[in-house]
């Protein structure tokens, strides 16, 4: 019970020294608390920047920042949401120029910046300026990039590393929770003593885990090089500079100063060798689990590494790779394996390492393929230890052999086979939530099209609503462009959401407008970014606000539908000529639209349902006194409510007449365009509310009544390792269940990892926790 009284959720913001336990996301909003720790004790007085842009697996970054408001504002600490991820960009360059003026408040300033893959790739030109200028002597950037390797809720599957090599910032790649803590430490003393900025990658597998991690103040003592001859001047940002003194400022001193400092702090470590090593691998982030997964597999424990004669390698900066790590670890060996995720980063820098090195110390290097040009470690999709066993087994042979490796490679390949035998094709597709907007704002008239774009009514895809084809954030609608002088097709709608619109979609709308296109926006107005958790638009937008830009950007006519029209007070200040009207003409509206030449605009406004349901719970939203039911004696069982309201909380019941519908409450968030149509077997209450369960005992404690019956379980051993696999549907609790016992484990001392695989979780998609 003391143990247990000691522990507090907020550990892991203000336990100074100990263990915490706490997700890889969580471990990035306590990184700046522990530089601003670090700094404090260095004698410094620093303040820390982040800015940023949501997008999976950093999806709920801001979120958690927004909740750490308190402990970071305390530290000096600022995080300001980007309205785009070049934008955000843009601010943390700008905290790197403080200290260049003799008005600055701090000795320094770090900061750092957050976004997708796809939001690197829009940001590539600040990256280049921002990383040419270089950083401040005690500020520093360190770039967290969110990579969605196997495309579990991304419209492409993306890598990260070569953006970066293009704008010449080095990589970090952490394998797990600890590593997050620990090169992002890192991260930082290299980007001050290098000048450079610097990018550590995460994806779901590593920042949306959760461990309990070491958080001890002196666990990373950075150690500055004592090597590296510095330039006159030093390496960092400064005023006047011209663009060519910043390339060879660059090119011939930060990058190997970059090195030097990774080569100092040994980011790249050996952790398994052998007095007789002849088979080296290096690996690096999630890779490296993978390979030791693939040891665990195989039998090999680290004692029979060394007598096979194995070498592991595990690096912690991929690019640039450092040579003299490469070429010591290379001594003896007579092959390399590289085992890394996606396109070979760190294959190529080896290969080119040892080319020209020495004659007597040429191992063979193998990873995308091998000497014979198969496709052993694919570059597409995600790797798995599986894959990677039979690999590592098939080049262990050529220098060591066993039984017990044939074995286990036999159980490998069998239930490879078994999971490759054709099973029911069942998935547990991700749907708009209950009562969403895009439920009705996604139907288009018969005879038209859509376009889809980034936000929750891109799953409109796959659903039967005539829409087909996307684009990348904020192109939506230009595609058109590309199309509309070479078709018979005179119009298309385009799906555009009001976060989208706000991040880059705007500057879509004007260039429709510029071409003179016929097509008609629908700007989706849900009062939330809905997709990655429910934040709010970053930055004032409001339905009058979209209709007098749009206005004076030259669009030809603009409507307004929504499920409240008269919600709106007189003085709105909406642009001229604009109609308001409610959502159920939706049909007429469009085909109106569709006749006009040149760009529309419709902006269907309804709150988010997910929203809602927050905002009613939270008593700062109505909850209307109105509830929905379907009579089970008259209903036919047709479905034609299901099909009108595309709404999930009508489901089907067996009854013995067979088949009807019902409205499932606990998911029902009262959109009520179940009720469209004519069925007498719907029924409206209002001014009732659900009936309560009775309570399990009239007096006492209703649990000890409920629990009383039941058996004591069994508890297994835990003195090893257990692992526990829990599945479901989003909203059913998967992630708390495993959140539980993480900390429950964390609670007894033990050690714990977890992984959630969330996904489009909130929109009812499949979830595991691991």
């Amino acid at each position: 019970m003391a143990q247990l009284a000691a522990i507090s959720l907020d550990d892991k913001y203000t336990l100074e020294e100990g263990r915490v336990y706490l997700t890889g996301i969580q471990a990035l909003v306590r990184l700046p608390l522990m530089q601003r720790q670090l700094d404090a004790r260095a004698g410094l007085n620093t303040a820390g920047c982040i800015s940023g842009y949501r997008g999976s697996p950093l999806g709920g970054l801001d979120q958690q920042l927004w909740r750490a408001k308190k402990f970071l504002t305390r530290q000096q600490i600022e995080f300001q949401a980007g309205v785009n991820e070049d934008l955000a960009a843009t601010v943390v360059w700008g905290s790197q120029q403080v200290n260049m003026y003799k008005d600055a408040k701090y000795d320094g300033v770090f900061g750092m910046w957050y976004g997708k893959g796809p939001g690197v790739d829009r940001s590539g030109d600040v990256f280049k300026h921002a990383n040419y200028a270089g950083t401040s002597k005690h500020g520093g950037v360190l770039v967290l990039a969110g990579d969605d390797h196997s495309c579990k809720s991304s419209t492409l599957p993306h890598q990260t590393e070569y953006a970066f090599i293009d704008a010449q910032i080095p990589v970090l790649n952490p394998s797990g929770v600890q590593d997050i803590l620990d090169f992002g430490i890192h991260g930082w003393a290299m980007s001050r003593y290098s000048g450079c900025w610097v990018a550590m990658k995460t994806i779901a597998e590593t920042v949306e885990s959760s461990a309990a991690v070491d958080v001890a103040p002196d666990r990373i003592t950075p150690i500055i090089p004592d090597n590296f001859d510095m330039p006159e001047g030093g390496l960092h940002i400064r005023w006047p500079d011209t663009p060519k003194d910043q390339e060879h400022r660059l090119m011939k001193y930060k990058l190997y100063a970059a090195l030097a400092y990774a080569r100092a702090n040994k980011l790249n470590k050996t952790v398994i060798d052998s007095p007789n090593a002849r088979l080296g691998i290096i690996t690096t982030g999630k890779a490296y689990l993978d390979v030791m997964q693939a040891f665990d597999d195989l039998g090999i424990s680290e004692a029979d590494a060394a007598k096979i004669g194995i070498r592991v390698l595990k690096v912690g900066m991929s690019w640039p790779l450092n040579r003299d790590d490469v070429r010591e670890f290379a001594m003896g060996l007579e092959e390399i394996i590289v085992v890394e995720e996606k396109r070979a980063v760190m294959e190529n820098q080896v290969k080119e390492q040892l080319y020209n090195w020495r004659e007597d110390v040429r191992p063979t290097v193998i990873g995308k393929f091998d000497e014979k040009g198969e496709w052993i470690l694919p570059s597409m999709d995600e790797l798995t230890p599986a894959r990677i066993a039979v690999v590592l087994a098939q080049r262990i042979k050529r220098f060591y052999d066993s039984p017990k490796i044939h074995e286990r490679i036999d159980w490998l390949e069998q239930k490879e086979r078994e999971i490759a035998e054709p099973r029911p094709d069942v998935a547990r597709i991700p749907w708009f939530c209950p009562g969403c907007p895009h439920n009705s704002s996604t139907k288009v008239p018969e005879g038209s099209r859509a376009m889809a774009g980034i936000g929750c009514h891109y799953m409109v895809n796959w659903m039967d609503r005539s829409t087909e084809t996307f684009t990348h954030m904020g192109g939506e609608g230009v595609t058109w462009i590309g199309q509309a002088p070479f078709t018979n097709t005179k119009h298309v709608f385009q799906n555009l959401g009001d976060g989208t619109y706000y991040h880059s979609g705007s500057l879509a709308v004007r260039a429709a407008v510029a071409a003179g296109v016929n097509i008609t926006y629908k700007i989706l107005f849900n009062d939330a970014v809905a997709m990655t958790g429910g934040q709010p638009v970053d930055g004032p937008l409001t339905v009058p606000q979209i209709t007098r830009q749009m206005a004076d950007e030259g669009v030809k006519r603009i409507i307004v539908l929504s499920d409240e029209p008269d919600k709106y007070p007189v003085a709105s200040h909406f642009a001229d000529g604009v109609d308001i009207r409610h959502r159920d003409e939706l049909d007429n509206t469009q085909k109106e639209l569709r006749e006009i030449e040149g760009v529309t605009i419709l902006i269907f406004d309804q709150t988010c349902a997910a929203e809602k349901r927050r905002r009613r719970k939270r008593k700062l939203m109505v909850d209307p006194p109105k509830r929905v039911f379907i009579n089970d004696l008259v209903c036919e069982g047709c479905g034609d409510c299901g099909e009108k309201s595309n709404c999930l909380a009508v489901v089907p019941v067996e009854t013995e007449f067979g088949r009807k519908r019902a409205i499932d409450q606990s998911a029902c968030n009262k959109d009520f365009s179940c009720l469209n149509g004519f069925c007498p077997s719907f029924v409206t209450i209002e001014g009732g509310s659900l009936r309560k369960p009775e309570a399990a005992a009239k007096s006492g404690n209703a649990g000890d009544a409920v629990f009383a019956s039941l058996p004591r379980p069994a508890l297994p051993d835990i003195t090893e390792p257990w692992s526990v696999l829990i599945t479901g549907v989003g909203g059913t609790g998967v992630v708390t269940i495993g959140a539980l016992l993480g900390m429950a484990a964390h609670i007894e001392g033990k050690g714990i990892v977890g992984l959630d695989m969330a996904g489009l979780a909130q929109k009812g998609g499949a979830v595991v926790s691991h």
